[in-house]
């Protein structure tokens, strides 16, 4: 073993780091990505297999791009007394590995592959949440969700959707303004299209969920929860329009939107939407498609 590695080895042991060698003068250093792991093999549980392999039942997923509203309906639908929906969980960057070769031949013998395990840990972990709310039915809404809309459905079978859309320049116009300095506006634009095409994927595969506009949300607030509680089989509740008055509706930093506009605890004017030709090339197939532009 080189000095090095035996180096790397006590270091990696007590802190955590590890010694690279540096690269020659004058030769340009990028960052190292980690490789992504490759979709687990995961099975999606039959009807009569969810009363073993899951604790939660019908959850409600939003699935929406960033910066299109997803915390302000969160919060609507958290003040109803059935529903508890807490900030971004980002459950699908909970992985499970194994210590061992044997711990996988264990698994496999039960027939848990690494990617039924995960499952597994999401489950526990959103059952625990709505659990802990006292509440029924529990409402995730993280944007990335798209991307793994298909997982999302195999692991809960029962699960409903909810597809929240917005007008896409107003997507990549407040995904600017949330921090300039990260990204300029055709950054921005750019970046929030691969959400807003993610979630119109999973819009056109799955069927029996149910679509809402924040620019409705905003205008006519109650008409828009009361078709959204018909879908959920749930009765409207009017303390929905007045969510601030709920403890339980916290905002996180970093978790969702927590600005002053969500902060006031009721509905706000959306931003008035752009003219015709305020939209970037980019954006105009998303734009029709969304039927936001002819």
């Amino acid at each position: 073993m080189t000095l090095l590695r035996s180096l790397n080895r006590a270091l990696t042991a007590t802190t955590g780091l590890q010694v690279r060698r540096a690269a020659p003068p004058g030769q340009k250093v990028s960052a190292a990505r980690p490789a992504r792991r490759p979709t687990p093999v995961y099975r999606c549980p039959a009807p009569e297999e969810l009363a073993t392999d899951r604790l939660l039942r019908q959850p409600v997923f939003i699935m929406s791009p960033v910066r299109s509203g997803s915390t302000l309906l969160r919060m609507l639908l958290n003040a109803h007394s059935r529903l508890h929906s807490p900030h971004e969980l980002h459950i699908r960057r909970l992985e499970v590995d194994y210590g061992s070769k044997l711990s996988q031949r264990a698994m496999s013998a039960l027939d848990l592959e690494r990617g039924d395990l995960e499952h597994l840990l999401w489950d526990r972990v959103m059952h625990r949440e709505l659990t802990r709310s006292g509440k029924d039915f529990i409402v995730e809404k993280t944007p990335s969700n798209a991307f793994v809309h298909e997982r999302i459905r195999d692991c809960w079978p029962d699960a409903r959707f909810v597809f929240l859309l917005r007008h896409p320049v107003s997507i990549a116009q407040s995904w600017h303004e949330g921090d300039p300095d990260k990204r300029t506006y055709a950054e921005a634009a750019a970046d929030a299209l691969r959400y807003m095409t993610a979630v119109d994927t999973a819009r056109e595969a799955i069927t029996g969920g149910h679509t809402v506009r924040y620019e409705d949300i905003t205008a006519a607030p109650e008409k828009e929860l009361r078709g959204l509680c018909a879908f959920l089989d749930l009765d409207f509740e009017p303390a929905m329009l007045d969510y601030g008055t709920r403890d339980a509706s916290r905002l996180v930093k970093g978790l969702g939107d927590w600005r002053d506009k969500i902060r006031s605890g009721s509905v706000q004017s959306g931003r008035a939407l752009p003219a015709e030709e305020e939209i970037p090339p980019l954006l105009r197939p998303m734009c029709r498609a969304w039927g936001y532009s002819s």
